[in-house]
């Protein structure tokens, strides 16, 4: 038998198996009170027949009976009925099952059938009202389980609901309640306006520190476009003042990331946005990542989808995971690729630590992922981002060696 999967089916399962415990046990115990009385009540009465006709029959008086019983003495007796026992017993007679009463009298021994005790009709209608009985015991068992589990799991419906709506700010029901549901209630909201409080500081600090660093890094920009302009003929100098400003521009674009993630998913739009489009410009801005050096990258194209999302958070999750596989690969190479709304990410490198695989399946075992923690906060903003889009980041080993890291995007999320 398959276990009741919810909370309602069990509550009415569980009163439907008392009342059939019930129902069987007193049915028992009925079946045995009737059964014996019903035998008490005819030995009695086979003993008052025998009582009236034995008396009569000694005195040559004529001994009539209803259909249904029978009195033999001495030579009349059946000879089937010979040689019994004294007492009451239960026989097959006649190809009847019928009581009987053997004795005997100052003339010799006599028999008293029963062939069709009225009180066999009294067991008969005893047994039909208990059987009703039963049958509207489990009716009302089963109506008052339902009434009770709908009272008990209606109010945690309608809390676990209220829970789980993102899309609205109202307070909690059951919150007055004086019962349990009234304390899980409690807290519930206590717990909520707890993670609430926490996610307004952190988004609060990300935007602030976010919105100071931008500032400063404005101000590397400009003094780093302008030393590449002044040093047009000296590339031993205009060299380090190219890689500054790309820094500078890379650093200004996880500020910008940073501040889209400091705010509600569902107050940002959603532009629909190209993936091979983003992938092409993360793999341009990837190159020199590997140039001279034994790499290489491309984007081995495939069937385009277009995704529900920011162009800015889809090319920092993509070009993150191209930037990572592109530094921490020594040779071979790094391959984009397009397949069924996911975006992979190739390499030929010496695949992640442990503590990387345990944050990308959410192991709360291992130890948490901090700032760059052995994997660059590229492959944090990577995951964070794609948790932000409601995407799933996975990785798996690739059977050459190295990595592939996909990014799955649901149906939800894209348009093909």
């Amino acid at each position: 038998m398959k276990r009741p999967s919810t909370l309602r089916r069990r509550i009415v399962v569980a009163y439907l198996f008392f009342a059939l415990a019930v129902c069987t046990f007193v049915g028992v115990v009925a079946s045995v009170a009737i059964v014996g009385i019903e035998d008490l009540l005819v030995d009695e009465h086979l003993r008052s027949i025998a009582a009236w006709a034995s008396p009569r029959h000694a005195a040559g008086m004529p001994v009539e009976m209803p259909s249904d019983v029978s009195f033999y003495h001495g030579a009349a007796i059946p000879p089937e009925l010979h040689k019994l026992p004294y007492g009451v017993a239960k026989r097959v007679f006649e190809d009847q099952y019928v009581h009987l009463l053997v004795g005997q009298d100052a003339a010799g021994p006599y028999v008293v059938i029963d062939r069709a005790s009225e009180y066999k009709n009294i067991e008969h209608v005893i047994f039909a009202m208990l059987g009703a009985g039963f049958l509207g015991f489990v009716a009302l068992s089963l109506f008052l389980g339902s009434f009770i589990a709908r009272g008990f799991v209606d109010p945690i419906i309608t809390l676990a609901n209220a829970v789980m709506d993102k899309k609205t700010n109202a307070e909690l029901p059951l919150l007055n309640h004086q019962d349990e549901l009234g304390v899980l209630a409690r807290a519930f909201a206590e717990h909520t306006a707890e993670l609430k409080q926490f996610l307004a500081r952190e988004r609060f600090f990300t935007g602030d520190v976010s919105h100071e660093l931008r500032t400063p890094l404005t101000i590397i920009i400009g003094a780093a476009e302008l030393l590449v302009e002044q040093t047009s003929d000296q590339p031993a100098v205009q060299a380090p003042a190219l890689r500054i400003m790309r820094a500078a521009k890379e650093a200004t674009d996880c500020v910008s990331v940073l501040l889209l993630l400091a705010r509600r998913p569902d107050t940002i739009d959603r532009p629909l946005t190209s993936i091979s489009e983003v992938i092409r410009a993360e793999i341009e801005r990837g190159q020199p990542l590997v140039r001279d050096r034994p790499i290489s990258l491309h984007f081995q194209e495939g069937k385009d989808f277009s995704v529900f999302g920011r162009k800015e958070l889809l090319s920092s999750a993509i070009g993150n995971l191209i930037r990572n596989a592109c530094e921490y690969t020594d040779e071979g190479s790094v391959v984009v690729s397009i397949q069924d709304h996911s975006v992979l990410v190739e390499d030929t490198g010496p695949g992640v630590p442990d503590i990387i695989r345990a944050r990308l399946k959410n192991d709360p075992t291992q130890p948490a992922l901090i700032g760059s923690a052995g994997s660059g906060l590229g492959l944090a903003l990577a995951i964070r981002i794609c948790e932000y889009l409601g995407a799933r980041l996975e990785h798996d080993d690739r059977p050459q060696g190295g990595s592939i890291f996909r990014i799955h995007f649901q149906s939800v999320l894209t348009k093909k």
